[in-house]
């Protein structure tokens, strides 16, 4: 019975040890994560470099005082291809940018958030015509001008309205693309004929910066794909679960206190809400349609 109880106690004591072993290596994994005492927050050059700065200070400044000996600083970049060479290097260990971005670097970065903007959780791509235009159906755009309102890496402004154009039957060599410098533009040059349709986020007509420009009422828009959620926040998938989830409680939780609310005007957003892999399901659909495999990042 002696040397039974004298085992059992070893067994006990063993179990413990290699409990507080485990502990002690999860401490230690995320102290070192962050060793020089610092964390990127990395933000896409939506707006240039300036600005963009100004908008998201107050919120890494939040953050370095909600992780406690954390220090969180701003990075962002001139341009977009720039920012993208910074999150294939992973340079950034909390990352906000376009939809398109998130699923090629998903191997690497894991969403956890996603921005409200205008009150709104999700926003269609679109395509824009006049309503003077006589263009009732996708098919009409064949041999016309379309322009669309960012990059092809644009999720909403390009993506997204190809996809429409491509379940209508329409390959690339079938009508003219143009690009505006941002979707504003491109529906003030759809409005002043200077293409035959636009594409863009459904919630265009809408800005005020169109409607102060233009009589957005001669717009219409011709078709929409289903709602995608907005722009995704992401960290690296080395990063601790804990520090992981801080993160995300401290991001989704900004619209429960003044302070927080205040952070989200400056970043003009009017919310961040929690998000997962699924939830971006539909937006890899069209973009492996759009883009093709190589789309889909490594």
């Amino acid at each position: 019975m002696i040397v039974g109880s004298q085992g059992g106690r070893f067994r006990v004591v063993t179990k413990y040890v290699g409990l507080c072993g485990l502990l002690l290596a999860t401490v230690l994994k995320s102290a070192a994560y962050a060793a020089d005492g610092n964390l990127v927050l990395g933000i896409f050059p939506r707006y240039n470099a300036t600005d963009t700065a100004t908008m998201y200070m107050p919120l890494a400044d939040y953050l370095s005082q909600r992780l406690g000996n954390i220090k969180v600083t701003v990075a962002t970049t001139k341009d977009f291809d720039t920012f993208w060479k910074g999150v294939e290097d992973q340079k950034y260990d909390v990352v906000h940018f376009n939809q398109y971005q998130f699923i090629r670097s998903a191997k690497n970065y894991r969403v956890i958030a996603h921005s409200q903007e205008f009150g709104r959780n999700a926003v269609a791509g679109a395509i824009f015509v006049r309503r003077d235009s006589g263009i009732t159906d996708l098919t009409q755009l064949r041999g016309r001008t379309v322009i669309f309102g960012g990059g092809r890496d644009a999720m909403l402004s390009y993506i997204a309205p190809r996809f429409l154009l491509m379940r209508a039957g329409l390959k690339d060599e079938d009508f003219k693309s143009e690009f505006a410098v941002n979707p504003p533009n491109a529906l003030l040059a759809l409005y002043h004929r200077q293409a035959d349709a636009a594409g863009g986020g459904d919630i265009l007509v809408d800005l005020p910066v169109v409607k102060n420009a233009i009589d957005a009422g001669e717009l219409k828009v011709l078709a929409m794909t289903d709602p995608l959620l907005f722009l995704p926040w992401a960290v690296k998938r080395t990063m601790p679960a804990k520090l992981r989830n801080s993160i995300q409680s401290i991001l989704t939780e900004l619209g429960q206190d003044p302070a927080g609310k205040e952070i989200l005007k400056a970043a003009k957003t009017s919310g961040i809400n929690k998000a997962e892999d699924k939830d971006y399901a539909v937006h890899r659909t069209m973009v492996k349609a759009v883009m093709g495999p190589k789309g889909m990042g490594r």
